[in-house]
Parts: C-alpha cells; sequence; structure tokens
C-alpha cells in the first residue's frame, strides 16, 4: 500500500502496528500523545536530544505521528532526514541555525566527553570546508549543503508491537 501522504511505502500491517502503538502511548484516548506519554518510552526518555523532540512531537495525533517516524525509516529520503535534523537544531524555530546552535546539540550529544575547544574546532572546519563560518547562519539549503553526504545514515528501529 502506498500511502501519498506521507511518501512512503507502509503495509497494512505496518500501519496497523503504528496505530496501535499510537493508542497505547494515548493512554486517556485523546487523539494525540502529550510530552508526558511520549517520555514514558525509555528509549526517547534516554535520549540526548529528547527536549528537543519533545517540542516536535507533543501533540501529535496519528497522521503527524506516522509522518514523524516515517522520517526514522530507511524509505525516508536523505532529505527529509535533513529537513528533521535542521529541526531538532533550529530551536528557536526561526528558520536559521547559527554555530552557537549547532553546538548547543553537539553539548548534547556529547557531554563532557569533548571539551568545548574541541567541538569548536571539528564544527569550524566542517562548515570551513563547505564554504561557511562561524557566522553564518544556515538555512535549510545550507543546512542541506553542509549534511548531505554519502556517509549519513539516520535509521531507527521503532518497535510497532
Amino acid at each position: 500500500m502506498i500511502l501519498r501522504m506521507f511518501k512512503i511505502t507502509a503495509t497494512i500491517y505496518e500501519i496497523v502496528s503504528l496505530y496501535q502503538r499510537f493508542c497505547q502511548l494515548d493512554r486517556n484516548s485523546k487523539g494525540f500523545i502529550s510530552a508526558d506519554e511520549i517520555l514514558s518510552v525509555p528509549e526517547f526518555a534516554m535520549n540526548p536530544l529528547s527536549q528537543r523532540l519533545l517540542k516536535m512531537v507533543d501533540g501529535l495525533n496519528f497522521k503527524d505521528f506516522v509522518a514523524f517516524l516515517s522520517t526514522f525509516s530507511a524509505k525516508a529520503s536523505t532529505a527529509q532526514k535533513i529537513e528533521l535534523i535542521f529541526k531538532v537544531y533550529d530551536s528557536d524555530c526561526n528558520g536559521k541555525v547559527t554555530f552557537d546552535d549547532i553546538m548547543e546539540v553537539l553539548r548534547d550529544l556529547t557531554g563532557s566527553f569533548i571539551s568545548d575547544k574541541q567541538r569548536e574546532e571539528v564544527l569550524s572546519q566542517v562548515l570551513h570546508e563547505r564554504g561557511y563560518t562561524r557566522d553564518s547562519l544556515l538555512l535549510l539549503n545550507d543546512f542541506i549543503k553542509i549534511m548531505d553526504h554519502p556517509g549519513l545514515k539516520m535509521e531507527v528501529e521503532v518497535p510497532i508491537d
């Protein structure tokens, strides 16, 4: 079965399984999932980016829930995945990502394992290699230019049973 609204291919089994998972999360049968309900998923709660992701998933209905999860599928395009990543980095939702926005995410991801100086050096080098500086304001197209490379893999197995 093809879901044109989601631009992915899904079987009836996958859709039913996702709906069952959605209903499990929607404990009060409100028709949407709250931040507290999402945080009940241990894998989500333990994610270092969970607070950023919560802004994106709080209040999702089933259609939006499937669309959000489809981004993590092997069937999703690289552009769809990069757009989600961009939204994670663009925490103030102004359509631009700054050096500091990226540094905040890198801090969340690496914790104390890497110093700020090391993070800054690596990020500056990556930006420089793609023709940007630490003063650049990155729009989605700029972000795609930086992130779109053959080694990018963003797939997550979502338990649906």
